[in-house]
């Protein structure tokens, strides 16, 4: 696992994620994108922008129906407006409607609450806990289970949170951030997200490392650990596989 960081980091540097302006906006994209690709999820959020509900009065006060047309795009919208809602009402009752309140909760007391929470399975409320909280938390996706199943570190078998536990006992004594890229990889690099005020905001050194692992792990999925046909040649991680 530590060795996955150090070539990925050396490869590809800071991947910039969560790409967002503000902790409520990455909770919002949190719960949007849950089941559908993250450029349905950008729509969904220009058009909460633009309509001026990407807040947290917004999406309080704005209709049910219209909450749903305004997150349209990143499909299962219904649901997904009914879950924002849910977690609206939950954020007023608990913390006052206060974000700030809510993230300074003990990472398992408010993990446990948001897991207790209506649509919130664990990848959703670790993506909160870190991206938008800065709790020390590693997000485990589809993306991460497939690379390590791949390079035969878990087996499918392996649950969550052993996974998850997995990574972060690997990467606890990790330096903060990754190294700028270097070689000849460093040219032929994904493109990482543009810079945010929230990928560049400031972090506890062990949250940035597990954000840092979980970005390099996304884009090894969407560029070369693809779902059925791998394409080893050119990842960083292509020389580690035993086979």
């Amino acid at each position: 696992m530590r060795s996955m960081y150090r070539e990925l980091s050396r490869a590809w540097g800071r991947q910039h994620w969560w790409p967002a302006e503000s902790p409520f906006e990455v909770i919002i994209g949190a719960f949007l994108t849950q089941n559908t690709a993250w450029t349905n999820v950008e729509r969904a959020l220009r058009n909460l922008r633009a309509a001026g509900k990407l807040n947290i009065p917004g999406i309080r006060e704005v209709p049910l129906a219209e909450l749903e047309q305004l997150i349209r795009a990143s499909g299962h919208f219904r649901q997904k407006a009914r879950r924002l809602k849910n977690f609206i009402a939950f954020l007023d009752t608990r913390y006052g409607g206060s974000v700030q309140r809510m993230f300074a909760t003990p990472t398992v007391e408010l993990r446990a609450e948001l897991l207790a929470l209506n649509g919130v399975g664990p990848e959703t409320a670790d993506s909160i806990l870190l991206y938008a909280g800065n709790h020390a938390i590693f997000v485990v996706d589809a993306y991460t289970r497939r690379i390590l199943q791949r390079h035969n570190a878990v087996s499918a078998t392996q649950t969550y949170d052993e996974i998850r536990q997995l990574v972060e006992r690997a990467l606890r004594h990790e330096p903060t951030f990754p190294l700028l890229p270097v070689g000849p990889q460093a040219a032929q690099r994904p493109v990482a997200h543009t810079p945010s005020t929230m990928s560049t905001a400031e972090r506890s050194p062990l949250a940035q490392t597990y954000n840092e692992m979980h970005g390099l792990f996304v884009r090894v999925g969407k560029h070369h650990c693809l779902k059925n046909v791998p394409k080893c040649e050119g990842c960083p991680l292509g020389p580690m596989l035993k086979s």
